[in-house]
C-alpha cells in the first residue's frame, strides 16, 4: 500500500510482539519462517503500509531490536507502543506479530474505513462451527446463531484520537476494538483473509513455514 494515496492522513501501525509464548512453547516471534523470522514478516507489512512503526517487544529484546518494551498484558504493551506514537499520527493501527501473512490488502481496506468516517475498523471471518456457551461446570447454556458471530483479526485501524480515549483509563481487553466499542463507539468489519492465521501452536507454525515455501 502506498501511503500517499490517502490524504491527509498520518498512518502509524504497533506491532505487538511483547508475548513470552507461553502456550507456543517459546518467543513465536523471533522463529524462523523461510528466510526471516515471524516478527520480520509482520513488521514488512505493516512499515510498507503505514507512515511509521513502532514495534512492542519482551523487555530483554526491546533495544537489541530497536523497539520499545511491553507490559504484562496485552492491553498493557500496546499502551507503550501509543506513548511512542508520534502525537500527530491520525489514524492507529494495531497488528498481532503472530499474524505474519496480513497482507498490505488488508491494511488498506481497514485503514480506509477510518478515512471515511468509521471510529474503527477490523477484519474478521464468517464462523463456520456451531459455537456452543458453557457454565463453568462445562454445561450447556446457549447456542449463539453462527450467523451473527465473526472471528476477529488484526490489524485493526482506529481513529487516533479513539484508541488514545480507549485506553486512557487502563482497561483490559482481548483486542483494542473491545475497549472501543466499550466507549460506545462504532466499529465497522471488514473481510478478513484466511492466511491471516494467529500463530499459536507449534503446528500453526509448521503450516505458516510451508506456506512460505509456496511464496517463495
Amino acid at each position: 500500500m502506498n501511503v500517499t494515496t490517502v490524504p491527509n492522513e498520518n498512518v502509524w501501525t504497533i506491532v505487538v510482539a511483547a508475548g513470552s509464548g507461553a502456550r507456543f512453547g517459546g518467543p513465536k516471534q523471533f522463529s524462523m519462517l523461510g528466510d526471516r523470522r515471524v516478527l520480520d514478516w509482520s513488521v514488512e507489512t505493516a512499515g510498507s503500509s503505514s507512515n511509521g512503526v513502532v514495534v512492542v517487544l519482551p523487555a530483554a529484546d526491546a533495544e537489541r531490536e530497536g523497539g520499545v518494551a511491553g507490559g504484562e498484558t496485552r492491553s498493557e504493551s500496546v499502551r507503550c507502543g501509543l506513548a511512542a506514537v508520534p502525537a500527530e499520527a491520525t489514524i492507529i493501527c494495531v497488528h498481532d506479530a503472530a499474524r505474519p501473512f496480513a497482507s498490505a490488502h488488508l491494511y488498506r481496506e481497514v485503514i480506509m474505513q477510518v478515512h471515511a468516517g468509521a471510529e474503527g475498523a477490523i477484519p474478521a471471518l464468517p464462523v463456520t462451527d456451531t459455537i456452543k456457551q458453557v457454565n463453568s461446570q462445562n454445561i450447556v447454556i446457549a447456542t449463539p446463531d453462527r450467523s451473527s458471530l465473526v472471528a476477529v483479526q488484526t490489524p485493526q485501524a482506529f481513529r487516533a484520537s479513539v484508541l488514545r480515549s480507549a485506553h486512557a483509563s487502563s482497561p483490559e481487553g482481548t483486542d483494542d476494538a473491545t475497549l472501543v466499542e466499550a466507549m460506545g463507539k462504532q466499529v465497522v468489519v471488514v473481510a478478513g483473509e484466511v492466511m491471516n492465521r494467529k500463530l499459536t501452536a507449534p503446528e500453526d507454525l509448521e503450516w505458516a513455514r510451508a506456506m512460505a515455501r509456496t511464496e517463495a
